[in-house]
């Protein structure tokens, strides 16, 4: 049964952290009223170490369904997603087969996903070369958006654009109202046949410079200002680029950009030899840039927090071999991407209202899904019951999603999920409630 009330000392809302009594019907909020208030029906208490969070809004999520589910899949994927506070999630168009670059393959994802999904999922649509004419058909099937690569994907079936490609879908998008994710690497900045190879962390990172990243936002930033589309810039990893985008945005560009739990988490420096479940492209890199990063965002210089949960099976990542060249780029992090951010957060005077900001509100709002990301009237009852005190430990049988290899595993974090709404029900549940957004 759906709950029909919360009652939360501290719940995190667009007012701040209140104490609050949540009305919930018909799955959504349908009032916020004074703690002490008695609605007349029955009433979930938080504990007194709890606070009440929107669920999150994960919208960089590599299902891989359909085609390669053995990466992972719909049913563990937003298990692990529900697990860890995430009430929506937003799929990738690549890693996937076939690759959502047309109306006839998002088709097949909703097919592939349908009665699986534990959370409300999204698709974005993909942008590749040839296929300009069939982003129309996508947005009006529902994509939410669409990405490109400006560099080699790592999967044949999801090329990149060139310039000419990335203007012209960028014009396409634009007519749309949609919004274009570039995926911002410059092939021209990555040494040609330089992948990184051997087990030398140090290695890999410098094959993928922070000038690749430079000179690729600065590519999609002339693009935008030339066609006037929205543009969000993907998984930034280098502060070198945030004065690029604080200028786009004092200059009024339609500009956004995120990052990700491991680049606000890990370090360079910290990355054992030949432990390649923490390759991941971009890379990440150095402490002095993690700290860059959390000024930008803090700064409001970077909008957002999200997962790039890109999970691959053990034998794609080489563990054991340690090549981090061979290995697949890609970090499984969707259960853990909240307690990951408060722990380290928490730590540079970061609040919980912060996180739900980054976590929640924004990415809701870059992937246009107004009814998301919020405790606030009229918005889906998507809440968390999250200790932000409580410390566990990452074990492997512990986590949801398909594979467990993750840099996180033996690492102490602060926050515990300990119970997810979807539109007022309990998350997981035997039968999956989740709706295709």
């Amino acid at each position: 049964m759906p709950i029909q009330a919360v009652r939360a000392r501290r719940a995190v809302t667009p007012d701040g952290p209140v104490p609050v009594l949540v009305v919930v019907a018909d799955g959504t909020i349908s009032d916020l009223l004074p703690y002490e208030t008695d609605p007349g029906v029955p009433v979930v208490e938080l504990a007194d170490d709890e606070v009440l969070l929107p669920g999150l809004v994960d919208t960089h999520v590599h299902v891989n369904e359909p085609g390669r589910t053995d990466w992972e899949g719909f049913a563990t994927a937003t298990l692990a997603a529900a697990a860890g506070g995430v009430t929506t999630v937003v799929d990738m168009p690549l890693n996937c087969l076939p690759p959502t670059t047309d109306a006839t393959s998002l088709a097949l994802k909703r097919v592939a996903a349908r009665g699986q999904c534990q959370v409300d999922v999204g698709f974005w649509g993909g942008a590749v070369p040839g296929n300009a004419a069939a982003i129309r058909g996508m947005h009006d099937a529902g994509a939410l958006g669409f990405k490109c690569f400006l560099v080699d994907s790592g999967v044949p079936e999801f090329p990149p654009l060139d310039a000419a490609g990335l203007e012209r879908a960028a014009r396409h998008i634009a007519d749309l109202g949609s919004v274009l994710l570039v995926h911002a690497e410059d092939p021209a900045c990555i040494a040609p046949g330089s992948n990184g190879g051997g087990a030398d962390y140090a290695t890999f990172m410098r094959s993928r410079p922070a000038k690749a990243e430079t000179a690729a936002i600065t590519a999609v930033l002339e693009v935008a200002r030339r066609t006037g589309v929205r543009a969000h810039i993907l998984h930034v990893s280098a502060g070198e680029a945030l004065p690029l985008l604080a200028g786009a945005r004092g200059e009024g560009l339609a500009v956004t950009a995120e990052t990700c739990p491991h680049y606000l988490a890990l370090a360079a420096e910290d990355v054992p030899d030949g432990a390649t479940e923490y390759k991941c492209c971009p890379p990440i890199r150095e402490r002095a840039n993690r700290e860059l990063l959390w000024e930008g965002l803090r700064a409001g210089v970077l909008d957002c927090v999200v997962s790039d949960h890109s999970p691959c099976p053990p034998e794609l990542k080489r563990a054991g071999a340690g090549d981090f060249g061979a290995a697949w780029g890609g970090i499984a992090s969707i259960q853990l991407a909240l307690p990951v951010v408060w722990t380290y957060g928490r730590e540079r005077g970061c609040s919980l209202a912060d996180v739900a900001r980054w976590m929640a509100a924004v990415p809701a709002k870059t992937a246009g899904l107004a009814a998301k990301g919020a405790i606030a009237v009229g918005r889906d009852a998507d809440l968390v019951a999250f200790a932000p005190d409580a410390e566990f430990v990452v074990t492997a049988d512990m986590l949801r999603h398909r594979h467990k290899l993750t840099p996180y595993l033996g690492q102490r974090l602060t926050g515990v999920v300990r119970r997810t709404w979807l539109r007022g029900r309990d998350v997981p549940s035997a039968v999956p409630a989740g709706e295709f957004l």
